[in-house]
């Protein structure tokens, strides 16, 4: 009996074992893969907490209005200033908690047998927070830099002086939204779901809800909120500086000040007009306002970043001007968004338009050739290889897992402790995105009958919209969800419906409008969806949330530029405007050259088989091998982890949005990125855990709060300074050509 039962007790110990270290591999199962999200992403969920509750609809509401009507009103003037969805979510917080204080606690009952809810369900909770920023994104979606249909609107209306009927512009508005609604519900299980999709720019969004609602230990240095305030208080007073006071530390090119006759020193010195070499911006806001926060951006796709920046700038873009002249390259400015003659002057759109505002061919040939400076030209060849290498990657390092889900073998994915808490929650049945994303299509397809003249654009060619957008927000969304880079299809989509319908500008606006914004949207949603994901927000919470607060957004924001494109006589029109005018409307100018380029002269004249530029169209073709090799390496040696991390269309990011970014912006970027995500997170993991996305949310908050405050109270009662400091660059020379024989004003004739 003795021997028995040592064996039961030896039988008992190691099943004992193995339970425990069952347990433990569970565990790690269940754990994000994703270090970062595992560091900063709470793994519990109190799902008592309300949500859709008096307050979180009051607050919510105001939220996305205020937001949406700031934000247009800021696009037309001659300083666009976007209004960030963070500024709501600090403000919300003390209005939330006088709520939870002020308002009695009763049930009110709803008419007609509805049901009742409670004025005061209790404190003000965390999950009430994050719904009311859901709110608050459809605001800052709409209103700001991709409030492109607006763009379209304004371009018809201010530009082209088309009679656009209300009714007309709130479909364009409302279907482009609703469309890439729909497009994000279909694309749940792949970028919202899965763990490895963790959508790095969340994560300062976390931090921060951590920091306002958790209470953290004092005994380890300052608490998440105290380093908040902290450096909330020191980005607010520190950006009257470069937003105001001392605007040139923004872009300080030492290089112009050391050589001040010289263009190529200027060229390559200046942060403003060249290639800002040794130039660099002690301002947040030119860090982080193209390519996002750096410091939410993970270091693998930093890097993959820097290699192509730094190719594209310091050899190709050299190279191209200095040593081949590549498309007359020394006639113009080596870095400019500007549309150019032959002669090096800026172009002149209106002597080529007829009066229905198409292509007059015979005013064109008489005129001549639109060209374009260096770095605009080879920045678009960077878009034509960054589509098709976006979905060769992706089909290549992605496409076995798209391809599993897609079997709906759900069961068989991976999942993390997020989403294991979230399956107590009811889920939003799939027919609830396929009715809104067929509503919208029946809708776009009926606006394209009835208002045909207007929009110009057939409703084949909104088909054609629709399947491009199907095919490429998935690629996208996979590079977005993992490096928090955003590869942009812009070009692509105006260069084929240009070739389909050319000396069409209305409907190459349109065009875009459907096929590349409502991805951008779509993938908006998305992020919000995997923000309510982290914070276990119950999934009909937030499709309420996302679809009320786009169709209110949308509204509003239509309701605010008819009103301003109506009120304020020659708006936009630069010509018939006051010198002291606000009303300029930079960021409109661009969408209305781009209906030019792409549009009124088409890429068939730019790219075809006699145009300047048709070589550029064999970056479509490397653009889709590139990634080939890389992927074969990875095949190869799957002992070397770093091999897949090299993107290629990350890599093609590094030049993309220039200009109107600047490569002063991007090298400030790259370097900031470097040190918090590289050396900090290397050496001091547990600050970095605890203050990075903090430090990016209250570098975001500070100056954002700032801008508006300077905004109303100085600068939009003109009173601005006028001194050295004031002067952005100090580089005049860098703008001129090198070109014998080419004269410009203000530029010496070589």
């Amino acid at each position: 009996m003795a021997f028995k039962g040592g064996g039961d007790e030896e039988g008992e110990m190691r099943r004992g074992k193995q339970q425990q270290e069952q347990q433990e591999q569970q565990q790690q199962e269940q754990q994000c893969p994703v270090e970062e999200v595992a560091l900063v992403v709470p793994e519990t969920d109190d799902p008592s907490l309300p949500v859709m509750t008096f307050r979180a609809w009051v607050l919510g509401l105001a939220s996305c209005t205020l937001l949406i009507f700031l934000n247009t009103f800021f696009t037309f003037r001659t300083q666009p200033l976007t209004i960030s969805g963070i500024l709501m979510q600090i403000a919300v917080l003390p209005l939330g908690r006088f709520m939870a204080s002020a308002l009695p606690r009763r049930d009110l009952r709803l008419p007609w047998g509805l049901g009742s809810f409670s004025l005061n369900p209790g404190p003000f909770n965390i999950k009430e927070h994050v719904i009311i920023t859901i709110f608050a994104n459809c605001g800052v979606s709409y209103g700001g830099g991709d409030a492109y249909s607006i763009g379209a609107i304004t371009v018809m209306k201010a530009y082209y002086k088309q009679s656009l009927s209300f009714l007309c512009a709130l479909l364009i508005v409302l279907t482009t939204q609703v469309l890439g609604y729909g497009w994000a519900g279909l694309l749940r299980r792949y970028l919202v779901e899965p763990a490895e999709m963790w959508w790095p720019s969340n994560l300062a969004q976390v931090s921060l809800f951590r920091a306002l609602h958790e209470k953290d230990s004092r005994s380890k240095g300052l608490t998440r909120m105290q380093f908040f305030l902290t450096f909330f208080v020191a980005s607010f007073a520190y950006y009257a500086l470069p937003g105001y006071l001392f605007p040139i530390l923004t872009f300080f090119s030492w290089v112009c000040w050391a050589w001040p006759n010289s263009i190529t020193a200027q060229q390559i010195g200046s942060g403003y007009h060249g290639l800002g070499v040794g130039a660099f911006t002690l301002d947040w806001a030119g860090i982080s306002a193209y390519h996002g926060s750096p410091l939410v951006t993970p270091w693998f796709s930093i890097v993959n970043v820097a290699v192509g920046f730094i190719m594209f700038i310091y050899i190709i873009v050299p190279i191209c001007y200095w040593k081949f002249n590549t498309f007359d390259a020394r006639k113009f400015p080596i870095f400019s968004n500007q549309l150019f003659t032959s002669a090096g002057n800026k172009y002149d759109t209106t002597k080529i338009l007829t009066p229905d505002f198409d292509l007059n061919v015979a005013a064109y040939d008489s005129y001549g050739k639109l060209y374009l400076s260096p770095l605009f030209a080879l920045s678009i060849g960077s878009g034509f290889a960054r589509f098709t290498a976006t979905l060769t990657h992706v089909f290549l390092f992605h496409g076995s897992d798209i391809w599993r889900q897609s079997k709906s073998a759900m069961s068989s994915v991976r999942e993390d402790i997020h989403a294991k808490l979230m399956k107590r929650y009811k889920q939003v049945p799939q027919w609830w995105f396929l009715l809104l994303l067929v509503g919208s299509i029946v809708l776009s397809l009926m606006m394209s009958f009835i208002w045909k003249e207007e929009v110009q654009l057939p409703w084949w060619g909104m088909v054609f919209a629709f399947g491009l957008a199907f095919i490429v927000t998935l690629p996208i969304g996979v590079i977005q969800a993992t490096t928090n880079q955003q590869p942009g299809y812009d070009i692509i989509a105006q260069f084929m419906i240009g070739y389909v319908l050319p000396g069409k500008p209305i409907a190459n606006l349109l065009f875009k409008i459907y096929g590349r914004i409502s991805t951008i949207h779509a993938l908006s949603f998305l992020a919000d969806l995997k923000l309510g994901h982290y914070m276990k927000i119950p999934p009909r919470c937030m499709y309420t949330a996302q679809l009320v607060g786009t169709l209110v957004a949308g509204v509003v924001n239509l309701a605010v530029a008819w009103w301003m494109l109506e009120s304020i006589e020659n708006i936009c029109d630069v010509d018939a405007l006051h010198p002291d005018s606000p009303w300029t409307c930079p960021k409109y100018r661009v969408t209305f050259d781009a209906s030019v380029i792409w549009g009124l002269i088409g890429p068939g004249r730019l790219f075809g088989h006699h145009g300047l530029y048709r070589n550029l169209v064999w970056l479509f073709l490397v653009g889709a091998f590139l990634p080939v090799p890389i992927w074969a390496l990875s095949k190869m040696f799957p002992e070397k982890k770093w091999i897949p991390l090299i993107n290629i269309p990350v890599i093609s990011y590094g030049f993309a949005g220039m200009p109107p970014a600047t490569p002063t912006n991007i090298a400030s970027w790259l370097i900031t990125g470097t040190i918090f995500n590289y050396f900090v997170f290397k050496y001091r993991k547990g600050w970095w855990q605890k203050y990075n996305y903090v430090l990016s949310a209250a570098l975001d908050a500070g100056t954002a709060f700032m801008g508006v405050l300077l905004f109303f109270a100085l600068q939009n009662e003109n009173r601005n300074l006028t001194w050295w400091g004031t002067e952005i660059d100090h580089c005049p020379l860098a703008s001129c050509p090198t070109a014998p024989g080419i004269s410009v004003k203000g530029c010496p004739v070589f």
